[in-house]
């Protein structure tokens, strides 16, 4: 299908020719029209045109009123103050744009003229380690920002760059080979992500005490650093072990938060191992990064440490060690290189910017970022409890994210149950689930990503205020009210007069599509929930003032249906690009 003009582009048309006939030379000038609360729409571009023309603006905006034809599209046009242009769409405009919309799968969204490739790098847990709140946004929003681009056109590749290599193996690996059952399971049966975490934090937690008392284990858990790194068999798969039993657990997480992670998608750490040694050669062949008290360095005159001098970015130790940045820098080759992004998009704490920084910076000076490829760092805060303090358990410990979504499950189940008239047990269980899960995801997409947001549970299942539960309802109303149409069906009706509210929330159903553009260029999936929030506060108003099925016509009735099947569907598809589900009954 094809995509539909919006309103706004439409009008923003109109008056960019009257611009251009008025004012030859103005050719191509942006009216830069915006939402006003004194009409539907504002041009404000006519000030700087007259200034640039040494014009009077308000003679030069009345000239241009005057060009402009009134009737199909813009109903009403005149000048205020110092030569703003206050414009307000026909109802019939309104009325046919959103009929052309319902016509069209993708409620006549365009795609992107410049989608390319963007490689996303989310959701990127640690190998035998518990996966806490700290790794709920990087999921929470990359998930997103996946389906937001995807949408748009864009072609995605995800990468889960999960922490599975590094010195602390090499302890783990020892004490399994010593004690060769410990991560044995229970039965042949599928093992559960919480047997797979148990086994393995009992391991972690043994191998560690053994490693801090006992020298000789220590010796030998240093040794077989070493042998993995040299890729021995058996040592890798003694570590193969770990990070197969990590997914269980990893795998059990995702599909708990409703989230789609696929195998071949996962790429840790390990995966660039056999890059790192040219990463390093081509650049210090190209001069890139030095050598200093024989580790390989890239300077920066920009990041100083507290002494005042230059804060290095080190590639390779002078043990001949490779850290983070090694792995990084052959993740952008391999992301370049092979899977041929235009852009890589880091779904990472905010903690870790200086870091990037340096490394994005290294890779453009090496020649694999450039102004065809770019990479962003959508970086994110922290996640904080009630208080306001970065979220503990009381004994101070970090929050298990199974807990937090269990209990979210659980709170959400109250809400469902209180409310459910016909559900069933069954279905009480289910929508709880989804209303849980939503809410926590809801409230994470909510809150700008930089900025850190807090944690409270109460809040976030409410039916009330910024919640995916008052969408969820909203949702679940109007299928209700659809249901009970019987033979009236949702039909636009364009010679109709519409009411304030109805005109809000057309208006508002037209702009999806512009809104959807903005959020996938500025990586904000917080103006996709700030949106549907609006939608459905404009939808309660609507609900509230003008009666659907009791209308005073047949024809009112089928528009009024139908404004309400359109603001379903624009609910529930900005709802699955969050990530959350919408059933339809709650």
């Amino acid at each position: 299908m094809a995509s539909v003009p919006s309103l706004a582009s439409s009008v923003n048309q109109r008056v960019a020719d009257a611009l251009a006939s008025a004012l030859p030379e103005a050719g191509g000038a942006d009216p830069l029209l915006r939402r006003s609360d004194r009409a539907d729409f504002q041009a404000n571009g006519i000030l700087a045109l007259a200034k640039k023309a040494k014009a009077n603006p308000r003679e030069l905006a009345t000239t241009v009123v005057g060009s402009i034809p009134t009737g199909d599209l813009i109903a009403d046009i005149e000048v205020s103050g110092p030569g703003f242009l206050n414009i307000t769409v026909a109802d019939r405009a309104i009325m046919e744009t959103l009929a052309a919309r319902a016509g069209d799968d993708r409620l006549g969204v365009p795609y992107s003229a410049s989608a390319g490739t963007t490689v996303i790098d989310y959701a990127q847990p640690n190998v035998a380690k518990e996966m806490h709140v700290g790794h709920l946004r990087s999921a929470v929003i990359g998930a997103a920002m996946v389906e937001i681009l995807e949408f748009t056109g864009e072609k995605v590749v995800r990468r889960h760059h999960i922490g599975d290599w590094g010195t602390q193996f090499g302890m783990l690996i020892q004490f399994l080979m010593e004690h060769p059952h410990e991560l044995d399971h229970k039965s042949d049966a599928e093992v559960s992500g919480e047997e797979a975490m148990s086994n393995l934090n009992r391991l972690y937690k043994a191998s560690r005490a053994l490693f801090d008392s006992d020298e000789e284990f220590k010796t030998r858990a240093r040794a077989r650093v070493v042998d993995l790194q040299a890729g021995d068999e058996q040592t890798l798969a003694m570590w193969q072990r770990f990070v197969d039993e990590s997914k269980i657990y990893f795998y059990s997480v995702f599909d708990k938060l409703d989230m789609d992670i696929q195998d071949p998608d996962v790429v840790g750490e390990s995966g660039y191992n056999d890059m790192l040694v040219e990463t390093c050669k081509l650049l210090e062949d190209s001069g890139v990064a030095v050598r200093s008290n024989g580790a390989l360095c890239v300077f920066f005159d920009e990041y100083k440490g507290p002494d005042g001098n230059p804060t290095p970015l080190i590639v390779q130790k002078s043990d001949g060690g490779f850290g983070y940045a090694a792995t990084d820098l052959s993740a952008i080759r391999d992301r370049v290189g092979n899977l041929k992004a235009s852009t890589l998009l880091y779904v990472v704490d905010a903690r870790q910017s200086l870091h990037f920084k340096m490394v994005f910076e290294t890779a453009r000076r090496a020649g694999w970022l450039n102004d065809e490829v770019k990479a962003v760092q959508l970086a994110f805060g922290t996640v904080l409890g009630k208080d306001g303090k970065p979220f503990k358990t009381r004994e101070g410990e970090t929050v298990r994210l199974v807990d937090l979504l269990d209990e979210a499950v659980d709170r959400a189940a109250a809400v469902v149950r209180e409310k459910a008239q016909e559900l069933t047990e069954a279905e009480i269980a289910e929508r709880a689930g989804q209303v849980g899960i939503g809410a926590v995801k809801y409230a994470d997409l909510s809150t700008s990503a930089s900025r850190d947001y807090k944690f409270d549970l109460d809040q976030m299942v409410s039916l009330t205020g910024d919640t995916s539960v008052y969408l969820q309802y909203a949702y679940a109303r109007i299928r209700s009210i659809l249901r009970k149409a019987g033979d009236a069906r949702p039909t636009a009706h364009p010679e109709l007069a519409l009411t304030p509210s109805e005109r809000a929330l057309g208006l508002h159903l037209d702009h999806f599509g512009e809104l959807l553009a903005e959020a996938a260029q500025e990586y904000a999936p917080h103006k996709v929930a700030a949106y549907l929030y609006q939608l459905a506060s404009l939808y309660t108003t609507f609900y509230a003032e003008c009666p659907v099925l009791k209308a005073d016509t047949p024809e009112q009735v089928e528009n009024r249906l139908f404004l309400c099947d359109l603001t379903a569907r624009t609910l529930t598809k900005g709802m699955s690009l969050l990530g959350i589900r919408t059933p339809e009954r709650l």
